[in-house]
This record gives structure tokens, sequence and C-alpha cells, in this order.
């Protein structure tokens, strides 16, 4: 299934990937990946890494998690990770 272009907003280069983390969620999900980005309060207020994102189902071959301190970092492991799992996912 392809996205149309249109559909992902240019985005200043210091929004980072935060600005399009709802878009990619729904894009995973078009493509029949479960998907959550969740962020931790004790963990935050026990200064280790506050956010995790995790996916799952076809066409990944297992459940992953990428683990960050800020939202931006977290979201950018997971898409690393995910296109290292075969996910490409769109720029």
């Amino acid at each position: 299934m392809t996205t149309p272009k249109s559909r992902w907003p240019k985005s200043a280069d210091s929004d980072g990937i935060e600005a399009i983390a709802l878009l990619i969620l729904e894009w995973l999900a078009e493509q029949g990946i479960d998907a959550m980005l969740r962020v931790d309060a004790l963990r935050l207020s026990e200064r280790r890494p506050a956010w995790t994102f995790a996916a799952s189902g076809d066409p990944l071959s297992m459940p992953m998690r990428a683990d960050g301190a800020t939202a931006g970092q977290c979201l950018s492991r997971a898409v690393a990770q995910l296109r290292e799992l075969g996910v490409d996912v769109p720029h």
C-alpha cells in the first residue's frame, strides 16, 4: 500500500521526528503493524529512559521495542530498527 506524499507534512529541521510521530503510527497500522509510543512516569522520575516504542504483527517476524530518553530519540531508534527488520518506513 502506498501513502500519498502530500500526507507527509514539510517540517522544519528543528521539529525532529516528533512532528510526524502520529503519521508514522498510522502508516504502520495501515501496513498491519500494531504500534504504540509510551512514556513511563516512574522511569522518568528515576532519570531512566522513559520513552518506549513497541510494535508487532505482520510483516514483522517478531515483536520489537525501542527505548529512549526523549520521544525523538525513541522514535529515531524505532524507525532505524524497523528499517533493519525490512519495514520501509517513509522518510
